[in-house]
């Protein structure tokens, strides 16, 4: 289980983000959007016990102690990535290509296990668990008083304290559209439109579902296993494709009885407790406490998931055909996590609660289904990790393949949600859709979409006067030409065809508005570029988009204007699909480094016609409706035909399939549409996706892997973020050239050749051609990323391709090259003295630099007077209380707790106080260490209490408390150069330096450049005063030579205010004095691999104190030792020889890099390294003809901390 907090923010149904979209669930604020409380240090434990919070400069999370509902994780693993390590519990992680079986009984001892503790932890503060939760993550949620979340927010057996949020759901048919349908299409080739995800169980996470409405018919459910899904008591049974069986509940309540469920829906569970069931609508406002679908969004995203085949549809009397199901054959399990409030006339009372979600997905863990739909998001991700994420992760990790909608918050880029990379992000786009033809009165046409049209052409056309609503308002109304209800003026709009502006209000209610006033009919028209869209109005309508905006306000506006309104499109002009819609979230996701792309996938999610709600015992209806939420469940659907073919797939193949074999869509003007951060990878096609040639695969492990590289602990091996084995390539910062790698499984035969485009970047593929002799052969490449000319501090986007024949494999790619990298921190001593800071520009031009402090730090005093010379010492169990103010201005406050005894574990907690003294607000730092540190960017003035607690400690330890507010005015930061000189990917240090600080101090301080947002942390400290006349260091002593061992190094003074000095020299091995070297030179010890290299400098002359000065550090590189094996050491020329090739190192992990094999000096092979290999790799040398040949295998890392290494030779 992976556990993280972070900020809350609001969540939507991505359907209908915009008021204007459809009447339905709406949005909705969170009682008090407060902040999440986090263990900001590394928290100890198993690898996925917890997930620690990266220390970004003055950045540590803050929770604000409102009662309420939260949930409360736990640091243990949840069952479905537990890994072992609790005594007496066997690992419960599925094995690659299965799922979890929650049934089984190590997931039953263990999970039994993880409800104890958490029963323990509520006990411990008299909290009430209302939701339990063993398999997506280990928690539970309760409600919390402010005392109770305090007291649990120090108690090291709890991760996080998250608050109970609210979220919220977002005519060629697009089966058709997508090449599902006829004789040669995608359900054909699985063996028909009855088998077409044929043995999987989708989970859908929504409002519910219309049991009554014909796409979700089957047949009663029987006793006697079998095929289909049967009773056993009450549990239904259904045995899956992959062999596994899905266990699913048909809970009843309000007009919903356990014979609604059937062959065909599975599963039906309904989850209030967070929302409350006090705080729904009641059956007249068409809301049922039941699994029963009150607002239609949840049967529309099941029946376009997995509806049943060629059901009529009809909307308001006019059939619309046919209607189908992505995966017809598969079956539906609803989870209702999204309910109506009370009130209908507001927006403030609908949503979906975290902890109801976090318990349907633990439910759709327990129950086995194959696929999630999640249709539910919000504004833009501040994080891949959320509760939400880690509990989809968890989901992941059992072998189920989610789908979330990127969020209907475009076309505003880096707007999407639903951001970690073990999901499927999809992004809607357009189909062919229904339309009708504007014909002005001076012949000009528009065509728009409309289901209200009369579609009969032997009827005659609507025809009328045309006028502007503003023109037809009531005396004294405000925002007319929006339509809003009660501004038009009957006896000016009767008779009249009205033109709407879009906005503000939902598209029904301004049709409903010029009904209202005897309009006959409505143009709405859009202001800014966006979807039209297929609503039921009142009187007739066409919806235009915005290139019609001028010209048709401008006509309308003059006197005898006149439209006719046609059904079809006669304007000859069709517009372009697919289209990513505008309202369609965008990337890139800004959270965690932007190392990860952003939408995945588009599908069509514009005018989708699906199933509504109904109450029992009333007609099944169909509706229009246009989302991301429509969007994600097409993509459902396609992986359930995939896992229907192949049901041992992982998520990670689905997903790179889906990705590889996409295609642009288009824009406005029909040409392609290339930004992956609109359209992700592409429109998907199903049509190709069976046969993608190469796979991206990744799993549990590599996601840890990825979380730990950004910042986060999860006790797992860190990548480079951008290394992440996926079908996409995102950098989010580039100076220097960086090379990813990526490793590809073959589903055929064949030799695949690169092209690679990513304009004002040089991209180099190596190696540039991939042989496979069969399926399921492996390779691995790399790809090198220089900026030439591309923009900085912006991104440049590009493609991969790998092609084979009529085989194409297509990776999109995002580069931004910054203005410059910088260290997050850095540290000097002394009350005068100088530190090398080393930063990498990203372009040629000049970087100013410009600080703020430094600012004294404050050693708290023991509140029990019985130290001098610390803030306190005790034992185990033992607490201490300060009081410290922060003043107003104050740029970073810092908490720093040092214990003197480094085999100790104490923890720190951090709360502000509101002018009662009652904690309003909290930030803590509980890790298995002996320090701990808690910074506050910007903090509120106010005071705030400070909480030690020694954790464990034998017998008794001594700790220093120093507290610190950086302000404007401390003492001064000299900068040497204050103006760092560009030049791109090229190191350059600089001189931090400081004088005349008071004697035995801490002070920090922060070094900014120009406008970038980048800075530097500068801490220092001092020793002994400096007495007048110290020589004073100006340009810190350098080390040259090459790092590493056997190699000789050598110190050069640097530069100091006073001639004359003679230098004496100290080497230290990470800030430890190495014994016996002090002179100027010094030969790298074998002893000094992996570690930071720096020399100490003193200068002396007679009648004047030393001065000291400490340079810049360099690293020693681990050294390898690469071997080589042949498999014989002669032969015959017909036969082969194969290489193997080992190499070690004593970093920690696999040597990762490139590997080059040379016969007689000539190379035949380079092959990539990566950190699976454990530092093997073979290759089977060419044949060759008679003679001697040398064999000889050259290591070259792609870690800087390595030294490469050559084999002997064979």
């Amino acid at each position: 289980m992976v556990i993280l907090t972070r900020r809350s923010r609001l969540r939507h149904y991505p359907c209908c983000s915009e008021r204007d979209t459809i009447v339905g669930i709406r949005k909705i604020i969170a009682g008090v959007a407060t902040s999440a409380l986090i263990a900001s240090g590394l928290i100890a434990g198993t690898a996925l016990g917890a997930v620690a919070a990266p220390t970004s400069i003055g950045g540590h999370e803050q929770t604000t102690f409102t009662p309420g509902r939260y949930v409360v994780t736990l640091v243990d693993d949840a069952a479905a990535t537990y890994r072992g390590g609790t005594n007496g519990f066997a690992p419960t992680t599925p094995k690659s290509g299965k799922q979890l079986n929650a049934q089984n009984r190590s997931v039953e001892n263990y999970s039994d296990y993880l409800k104890q503790q958490q029963k323990d932890v509520a006990a411990s503060v008299g909290a009430k668990i209302e939701y339990s939760y063993t398999l997506a993550l280990n928690g539970f949620s309760a409600n919390l008083t402010a005392k109770q979340q305090a007291e649990l927010s120090a108690n090291k057996k709890v991760a996080s304290l998250v608050p109970d949020e609210l979220r919220h759901v977002t005519a060629v048919p697009s089966t058709s559209f997508l090449g599902l349908d006829g004789p040669d299409g995608v359900w054909a080739s699985l063996g028909g439109i009855d088998h077409a995800g044929e043995g999987v169980v989708v989970g859908m996470l929504d409002t519910g579902i219309a049991p009554e409405n014909p796409s979700f018919a089957g047949s009663p459910l029987g006793t006697s296993p079998g095929s289909e899904p049967y009773l056993s008591g009450s549990t239904i049974n259904f045995v899956k494709g992959d062999g596994g069986t899905f266990t699913g509940t048909c809970e009843t309540g309000v007009q919903f009885t356990a014979s609604d469920c059937s062959t065909k829906i599975v599963g039906a569970r309904y989850f209030v407790d967070g929302f409350g069931a006090a705080n729904i609508g009641g059956t007249d406002l068409g809301e049922y406490l039941s699994p029963r679908d009150g607002d239609g969004h949840g049967s529309h995203t099941s029946s376009t998931a997995a509806g049943d085949a060629n059901v009529p549809a009809s909307i308001a009397g006019t059939s619309f055909g046919t209607i189908t199901g992505v995966a017809p054959a598969a079956k539906i399990a609803a989870y209702k996590v999204c309910w109506t409030g009370q009130d209908p006339t507001v927006t403030t009372d609908d949503g979906c609660a975290t902890s109801d979600i976090l318990a349907a997905i633990n439910a759709a863990i327990d129950d086995g289904v194959d696929v999630i739909n999640f249709s539910i998001g919000g504004g833009a991700a501040q994080t891949t990790v959320s509760l939400t994420d880690q509990a989809f992760l968890n989901a992941a990790a059992a072998g189920i393949f989610v789908s979330a909608s990127a969020g209907n918050s475009g076309p505003g880029y880096s707007t999407l949600d639903n951001a970690s990379p073990w999901i499927t992000t999809v992004a809607a786009s357009t189909i062919p859709s229904y339309e009708a033809t504007v014909t002005l009165g001076n012949g000009v046409a528009m065509a728009g979409a409309s289901v209200t049209v009369d579609m009969n052409p032997a009827d005659p056309p609507l025809t009328g006067d045309l006028v502007l609503a503003d023109s037809v308002k009531l005396s004294g109304a405000v925002k007319a030409n929006l339509c809003y209800a009660n501004t038009l003026d009957p006896a000016l709009a009767a008779g009249k065809i009205v033109v709407c502006e879009r906005g503000d209000i939902a598209r029904v209610d301004k049709s409903a508005e010029v009904a209202r006033a005897g309009g006959i009919g409505m143009i709405l028209i859009n202001v800014v570029p966006g979807s039209t869209d297929l609503d039921n109005h009142s009187v007739p309508t066409v919806h235009l988009d915005a290139q019609f905006h001028d010209p048709l306000m401008a006509y309308a506006a003059t006197a005898g204007a006149t439209a006719t309104f046609t059904p079809g499109n006669s304007t000859g002009i069709e517009p372009p699909t697919p289209q990513v819609a505008g309202f369609s979230s965008r990337g890139p996701v800004l959270a965690d480094g932007s190392d990860i792309l952003k939408p995945d996938i588009s599908a069509p999610g514009v005018a989708i016609i699906a199933d509504g709600a109904n109450a029992q015992g009333e007609a099944p209806t169909f509706q229009f409706l246009s989302g991301t939420s429509m969007a994600a469940p097409h993509i459902t659907g396609i992986a359930a035909l995939y896992l229907g073919k192949s049901p041992l797939a992982s998520p990670s193949e689905i997903k790179s399939a889906m990705m590889t074999t996409a295609y642009n869509t288009l824009d406005g003007n029909g040409n392609p549409m290339t930004d992956p951060f609109i359209q992700g990878a592409g429109n998907v096609d199903p049509t190709k996706y069976f046969e993608p040639g190469l796979l991206y695969l990744n799993g549990v492990n590599d996601w840890l892997s990825y979380i730990q590289g950004i910042g986060y602990d999860v006790g797992a091996p860190p990548i480079n973020p951008s290394d992440l084995n996926l079908a996409s390539i995102a950098i989010g910062a580039l100076t220097a050239p960086e090379t990813i790698t990526r490793t590809v499984t073959a589903t055929q035969p064949g030799t695949f050749t690169s092209s690679i485009s990513v304009p004002g970047v040089d991209a180099v593929v190596s190696p540039s051609t991939l042989t496979f002799a069969s399926a399921g052969d492996t390779a691995s490449y790399t790809v090198t990323f220089t900026r030439t000319d591309a923009p900085l501090d912006a991104f440049t986007t590009g493609a991969l391709t790998w092609t084979s024949g009529s085989t194409v494999v297509r990776s999109p790619i995002a580069i931004q090259p910054v203005t410059i990298v910088a260290p997050a921190n850095a540290s000097g001593e002394g009350a005068s003295g100088s530190v090398g800071i080393t930063v990498t520009p990203g372009s040629d031009a000049d970087i100013p630099l410009t600080s703020t402090g430094l600012s004294l730090g404050v050693l708290q005093p023991d509140p029990t007077g019985t130290e001098t010379d610390h803030s306190g010492s005790g034992t185990t169990g033992d607490f201490f209380s300060y009081t410290v103010t922060v003043p107003s201005g104050t740029a970073l406050a810092r908490f720093d707790l040092d214990s003197i005894d480094d085999t100790a574990d104490l923890d720190l907690t951090v709360y502000q106080l509101d002018s009662t003294g009652t904690p309003i607000a909290g930030w803590q730092s509980a890790t298995s260490s002996a320090d701990e540190r808690v910074d506050i960017v910007n903090p509120v003035a106010a005071d705030y209490l400070v909480y030690v607690d020694i954790y464990s400690a034998n017998p008794t330890t001594a700790f220093d408390l120093r507290t610190y507010s950086v302000t404007e005015g401390g003492a001064p930061i000299g900068l040497d150069p204050a103006v760092i000189p560009g030049e791109q990917g090229v190191p350059f240090t600089y001189t931090a330096s400081w004088s005349g600080l008071e004697a035995h101090s801490s002070y920090l301080g922060i070094i900014h450049y120009a406008d970038t947002g980048a800075q530097t942390l500068l801490t220092v400290t001092t020793g002994d005063v400096v007495l007048p006349g110290t020589p004073i260091n100006t340009s810190p002593p350098t080390i040259s030579g090459t790092p590493e061992v056997g190699k000789r190094l050598t110190a050069s003074p640097g530069t100091w205010d006073v001639r004359g000095l003679r230098f004496t020299y100290q080497w230290q091995a990470d800030g430890v004095d190495i014994p016996g070297a002090d002179s100027r030179r010094y030969r790298v010890a074998s002893s000094d691999q992996g570690k930071q290299l720096t020399v100490v400098v003193t200068a002396t002359k007679r009648n004047l104190p030393p001065g000291t000065a400490v340079s810049a550090a360099v690293t020693v590189p681990f050294q390898s030792t690469t071997a080589l094996s042949l498999s014989r050491s002669w032969g015959f020329s017909w036969q082969t020889t194969t290489a193997t090739v080992t190499v070690t190192s004593g970093a920690s992990g696999a040597p990762t890099g490139s590997v080059a094999i040379r016969v007689n000096g000539s190379t035949v092979t380079t092959i990539v390294l990566t950190a699976a290999d454990n530092g093997t790799a073979t290759y089977t040398l060419p044949k060759q003809g008679s003679g001697f040949y040398r064999v000889q295998a050259e290591f070259t890392p792609d870690d800087a901390a390595v030294q490469g290494s050559t084999s002997p030779t064979r």
